[in-house]
């Protein structure tokens, strides 16, 4: 039999195609978990995973945290967040779409692929940029594999989770924070925002 398959590791970024069920599935590449007392990203160039920064402060990621591959935050990105918040001058990132996947089980770390369904999402300005995070469940999860929609999200989980991203770009002592949440936003939203994101991809390797 033939081996046909790629036998070089593909970027994460731009070497994984996109679902062929997205925007209600998707690909996610995990870059950390919960567990981790470092900051890891994936270096864009090389498509390796690297270590980003030492989290200083308290702050821990409440989910495995990661990305879309082949999405960017771009001009139709920055166009969603700008009808929302009715602000002129925001832009997009220049990232991929960053996503987190609430999970029961223990996924000791990342640099691993998994399948998520998005439920909703936090549209986020860091610094005046469209900065979104989509919030997803881990298919076939036991626990969150049956929700749908952000409002199956208790409230207190989304307290969590809208503190963390609120605080963990901050120093203490240092004056106002960076990061504001002016949308958390449902499933549909979300899909928008996803099938948004592969448009601004398409716009950036064109």
């Amino acid at each position: 039999m033939a081996f046909t398959a790629n036998p070089y590791q593909a970027h994460p970024w731009h070497g994984i195609a996109v679902h062929k069920s997205s925007p209600s599935l998707v690909h996610v590449f995990v870059e950390i978990v919960p567990s981790d007392t470092v900051k890891y990203e994936v270096d864009k160039a090389s498509g390796h995973l690297r270590l980003d920064r030492p989290q200083t402060f308290s702050n821990v990621c409440p989910t495995n945290y990661g990305f879309i591959p082949k999405s960017y935050c771009g001009k139709k990105i920055a166009a969603l967040c700008s009808q929302v918040v009715n602000r002129p001058g925001i832009v997009g990132d220049g990232d991929p779409l960053d996503i987190c996947v609430l999970s029961e089980k223990v996924i000791p770390h990342g640099n691993l692929l998994l399948e998520a369904v998005p439920i909703g999402g936090l549209r986020m300005l860091d610094k005046g940029e469209a900065d979104d995070k989509i919030i997803a469940v881990l298919k076939g999860d036991a626990v969150y594999g049956t929700w749908q929609d952000i409002s199956d999200c208790p409230p207190e989980l989304l307290t969590r989770l809208k503190h963390y991203f609120l605080t963990y770009k901050n120093v203490p002592g240092t004056g106002t924070p960076t990061c504001e949440i002016a949308e958390v936003y449902g499933r549909d939203v979300a899909q928008t925002v996803i099938k948004t994101s592969h448009a601004d991809y398409e716009d950036l390797v064109r």
